[in-house]
């Protein structure tokens, strides 16, 4: 029987599936729930289809929880990107309406039409860093409301004694020396007391976290923390959203996707770059926070910041410079612990397999970045391969 692709547009409450054939002849459609019973319904429905690959729209944001089931019951299960089932939705009926069906109609005619679309597979290590990282971030957030909320609490008690950067410890301080004796004023100290107290609550999971997160990058065998400004919290975020590294090609696609490689903005005569927004944006940070921590300390970054603004180069220039310095760095590493992890040669290169982890982000590979090589036969069926490895080393700055 010929393979089928059921194209997935996915909500929290139900799912709407279209069959189709490598013709995209429709064979069939349906609007099932999320829960239990609807998921066993639309499972039910698909057997019919014993060859079939499951087109996922955006398995990384709202497609997540159903590709994970999927993957768990062992189906085949690729990426569709969001801006290529828009752009297949514009071109096909000519306006760019949504509906769930037209949604899932799109979806599946990129599966059919694209043959190099990640293949999803499923990492337990690396979803438990994903939920790590993003539970770190959420307890960041919270902690920095909670000291906005508790200095001016101080402020108000204690006028013109409030500290810029304050910790836990001066606010305790700060606090025994406060006795008012009117309402308003016990009130204050009594609200000033429990926002402290619920600080340092979650100071104490911030550090339980990351030392969670520690253990599990140095369990996975990554040697990331030894770049210079990537610690636990930096070396887990960057593992948890690229994955399998060798869906890159290069650095140069690397680089592109963390948003670290200016975009050519020439026209005629004039040759120039401009900054990138594109790309992972929380990457980009990451790659940020490890500049700035090595502008700190006296590291090869923080020399090569220096040569650039010799050179003429504006402070947020040279920063930019050396934050594709650290991308090319962290390409680098990941390569070689791929490889390591592979039992193969140091020297090597893992290839560009299309194969990835389903907490993977797309990445957003622009124009003016060099040409995408050309495209690999589809190979959804049948256990993921991976391309021989290629004799040359890349040569990256580990500055």
């Amino acid at each position: 029987m010929e393979q089928v692709i059921i194209g997935v547009d996915p909500h929290k409450l139900s799912a709407t599936i279209e069959v189709v054939d490598g013709h995209e002849q429709l064979l069939g459609s349906g609007r099932f729930t999320t829960d239990q019973a609807g998921y066993a319904a639309m499972r039910k429905y698909v057997k019919a289809w014993p060859d079939r690959v499951w087109a996922v729209e955006g398995a990384n944001g709202a497609g997540r929880p159903l590709a994970q089931r999927l993957l768990e019951a062992g189906e085949q299960v690729v990426d569709v990107p969001a801006k290529l089932a828009a752009r297949v939705r514009l071109f096909d009926t000519g306006h760019n309406r949504k509906t769930d069906a037209l949604d899932a109609h799109s979806v599946a005619v990129v599966a059919v039409r694209t043959s190099n679309l990640r293949v999803l597979k499923a990492d337990g290590e690396l979803e438990a860093l994903r939920m790590l990282t993003d539970r770190r971030e959420a307890l960041t957030r919270r902690r920095v409301q909670m000291v906005c909320r508790l200095q001016a609490l101080l402020a108000e008690l204690l006028p013109g004694q409030a500290k810029r950067d304050i910790t836990t410890g001066q606010a305790k301080a700060m606090l025994a020396t406060v006795r008012p004796r009117d309402i308003a004023g016990k009130t204050r100290r009594r609200i000033a007391a429990e926002a402290l107290a619920e600080l340092i609550a979650v100071e104490a999971k911030i550090k339980k976290a990351t030392a969670e997160l520690k253990s599990l990058v140095m369990a996975r065998g990554s040697r990331l923390m030894d770049i210079h400004g990537v610690g636990a919290v930096v070396a887990g975020r960057i593992l948890a959203d690229v994955g399998d590294v060798a869906r890159f090609a290069d650095r140069n696609r690397f680089a592109s996707w963390t948003g670290t490689a200016p975009l050519d903005a020439s026209s005629g005569e004039q040759n120039r770059h401009r900054l990138s927004r594109a790309g992972n944006r929380r990457v980009n940070h990451m790659i940020h926070i490890a500049a700035v921590t090595q502008l700190r300390l006296d590291t090869e970054g923080r020399a090569y910041y220096r040569r650039k603004r010799a050179a003429g180069k504006k402070p947020q220039e040279a920063i930019r410079c050396l934050k594709r310095r650290i991308s090319d760095a962290i390409y680098k590493q990941l390569v070689a612990d791929a490889l390591q992890a592979q039992g193969a040669d140091p020297g090597g290169h893992c290839g560009a397999s299309q194969e990835s982890s389903a907490v993977d982000l797309p990445p957003h590979i622009d124009t003016s970045d060099q040409p995408l090589p050309d495209p690999q036969p589809r190979r959804y069926a049948g256990p993921p391969t991976t391309r021989k490895r290629q004799s040359h080393t890349p040569l990256l700055s580990t500055g």
